[in-house]
C-alpha cells in the first residue's frame, strides 16, 4: 500500500482532489481536520483534556464541545492555539497510524493523509510521498470568501499562519495546480495515479 501525504494552502481545493480520488481510486483518505472532530467529542481522547484547557463554558448543552467557540478563542490567541495543538495533533496522528495498520491488513492499494501540517507534524515519517496542491492566492481568496463566508481581512490572516509557497513545493514530491481547469486537475490526478499502477 502506498501512503500519500496531500498538503496546501488554505483554499486550495484539497477536499476537491481527494473526493475525486475516493470515487475513482481503491484509496482510503482520512482527513485531519476530520479525526480532529471525531477526537473532541465527548468519551474521545480529546475531549477532557479540551474542556481543563478552555473551561466548562465550552461545553453545549448537549454535552458537545462548542467548536466556534473555541476557533474564535484560538484565532485571537496563539498560545491558546498552541495548547490545543499540543493535545489534539499527537493524538490524530496516533489515530491516522492505526488506520492505516488497518488499511495495509485490508490490502487497500493507496492511503492519502490530508492536514494542513503534515510538514510541521513530520508526517513525513509516515507517508511515501507528499502531494501539493497548489492554486494561486487570488483564487483562494474567492473561495474562502464564497464557499466559508470569510472576511478578506479573515482569509489574509489564516493564509498568514501556515507555510510559504516557496516552503511547501521545496518538500513536495508532487506539484498538483489546481485552479479553476477542473478538467485540467482530473487529469494530472490520472496522470500520477498511472505511474503508480505502471510501478506496482
Amino acid at each position: 500500500m502506498r501512503v500519500i501525504g496531500v498538503t496546501g494552502g488554505v483554499g486550495s481545493g484539497k477536499s476537491f482532489v481527494l473526493n475525486y480520488i475516493e470515487e475513482h481510486f481503491d484509496a482510503r483518505v482520512v482527513k485531519a481536520d476530520d479525526v480532529g472532530h471525531l477526537l473532541m467529542m465527548p468519551g474521545q481522547v480529546c475531549y477532557e483534556p479540551v474542556i481543563q484547557l478552555f473551561g466548562d463554558w465550552v461545553v453545549n448543552e448537549d454535552g458537545s464541545l462548542n467548536r466556534e467557540t473555541i476557533a474564535q478563542i484560538v484565532f485571537e490567541k496563539k498560545d491558546m492555539l498552541e495548547k490545543l495543538d499540543k493535545i489534539i495533533h499527537p493524538a490524530v496522528k496516533k489515530y491516522i497510524i492505526r488506520e492505516i495498520e488497518r488499511s495495509k491488513k485490508e490490502e487497500t492499494e493507496f492511503f492519502f493523509i490530508e492536514a494542513a501540517l503534515l510538514l510541521e507534524d513530520n508526517y513525513d515519517e509516515i507517508y511515501d510521498e507528499l502531494w501539493y496542491i497548489y492554486c494561486e492566492k487570488e483564487v483562494r481568496m474567492e473561495r474562502l470568501r464564497r464557499d466559508r463566508g470569510y472576511s478578506e481581512e479573515k482569509a489574509r490572516k489564516v493564509m498568514e499562519n501556515q507555510l510559504s509557497e516557496d516552503e511547501f513545493e521545496a518538500k513536495c514530491d508532487f506539484l498538483l495546480y489546481n485552479d479553476e481547469d477542473v478538467a485540467h486537475t482530473y487529469l494530472q490526478i490520472e496522470r500520477r495515479m498511472r505511474t503508480y499502477y505502471e510501478s506496482m
